[in-house]
């Protein structure tokens, strides 16, 4: 008895817990038993250009989501559409090539288009999108280069229709969480920020051909997320990369790269980054500061499970890929966007924001190439205002 002095009234009669944010599957459980969505201005027609490695992630997520009716899907792959057909009972749907993308483009129906095609056909795709007052949804990068990149969204800004170029990990809860403790000054003035960035599986040499290369296609997304938790943007970068896997050096390409970034606070920045780790999807974030530390470990698919061999212990293996490490990751983003079409939320990736990051990977390119550190000078109108 000597705890009956806690006892409270019946917790039917206490305020509940609020269920967290970064409880995706659980919110959207309770949306959806309850028939709670957001109120919506009727369902929002999509084009989606592209179904390969990324495009499957987004054809899933806008399928499932009954704010969206996917209307066309271009693809130039033939072979793929009866399969897709058949696997999504996509009858409903029209195919296309991207010869007849015009129907996409003339379809007063079609609201927003996501682009996750390869990179040569995002410009082409994004402005004829934009020039037909449709919301872009587009994979990194937006364009081949940073002019083009630009072009796009000063026609983006023009139409008055948003361009979001989908930086993913911005939408993980973890690292959401880690921007939040490290803009409330838990570990006081950042010293160190450090990524660890391992791919899982090898990609293949078709894709690495078409993909720009480890820095705009790999890179960018911890470029992305360092400067985003900081809010600072760096004056100097040293790269240290080699090409270990033949297929790849015959790209002119690298596997393995390590970065560091200097920022004028003080604070540097570090990038550990590889197209291939036969032990899965290794992906951890660390940042430092005299009154602390905070960071993100791998994730695993089955959590607490633990097996013990005599002296040894095992767990279950970390996530095997991107698709399933940020699986919520790529459901919030494309949440995001379809808030941004109707209205209610601002775009949380700013055109500066993308066209920053990749004048920090071109110069992150030109360092491992030259062996020489590159400055980056930057503009006042370069800077975005980390206000999101």
């Amino acid at each position: 008895m000597a705890t009956i002095k806690f006892k409270e009234m019946s917790q039917y009669k206490i305020e509940k817990t609020p269920v967290p944010t970064e409880d995706y599957g659980y919110n959207k459980y309770v949306e959806h038993i309850g028939m709670q969505m957001k109120s919506h201005n009727g369902v929002i027609g999509v084009a989606l250009f592209g179904v390969g490695r990324a495009g499957v992630i987004h054809l899933t997520s806008l399928l499932k989501n009954p704010r969206v009716r996917i209307l066309y899907i271009v693809e130039e792959d033939k072979s793929k559409w009866d399969a897709l057909k058949n696997y999504w009972s996509l009858n409903d749907i029209k195919f296309l090539q991207s010869i007849d993308a015009n129907h996409v483009y003339n379809d007063k129906n079609v609201r927003a288009v996501v682009v996750t095609s390869p990179t040569y056909t995002h410009e082409t795709i994004v402005q004829n999108a934009l020039e037909h007052d449709k919301a872009v949804f587009c994979e990194k990068p937006i364009a081949e280069d940073m002019e083009k990149s630009r072009r796009c969204f000063e026609k983006a800004k023009k139409v008055g229709q948003p361009l979001l170029a989908a930086f993913n990990r911005r939408f993980d809860a973890a690292y959401s969480s880690v921007r939040e403790r490290v803009r409330n000054g838990e570990v006081g003035h950042v010293n160190t920020i450090k990524v660890c960035s391992r791919d899982s599986p090898l990609p293949s040499t078709e894709y690495l051909k078409i993909s720009g290369g480890i820095f705009h296609d790999c890179a960018v997304h911890d470029i992305d997320m360092i400067v985003w938790i900081l809010g600072e943007y760096p004056i100097r970068v040293a790269v240290a990369a080699s090409a270990n896997i033949p297929e790849i050096a015959e790209l002119n390409d690298f596997d393995t790269v390590a970065i560091v970034l200097t920022f004028a606070s003080g604070t540097v920045g570090m990038i550990d980054l590889c197209r291939y780790s036969n032990y899965g999807y290794d992906q951890r974030l660390e940042v430092f500061g005299f009154k602390g530390m905070v960071k993100v470990e791998n994730q695993q698919p089955i959590q607490g499970i633990e097996t013990t061999y005599g002296l040894e212990r095992k767990t279950c293996p970390m996530y095997y890929s991107f698709a399933t490490r940020y699986q919520n990751a790529y459901v919030n983003e494309m949440e995001h966007f379809l808030d941004v079409v109707e209205g209610k939320e601002k775009i949380k990736v700013e055109p500066l924001d993308t066209l920053a990051v990749s004048k920090i990977a071109s110069a992150c390119e030109e360092a491992a190439r030259t062996g020489k550190n590159v400055e980056i000078k930057w503009d006042p109108e370069e800077l975005p205002k980390f206000n999101h």
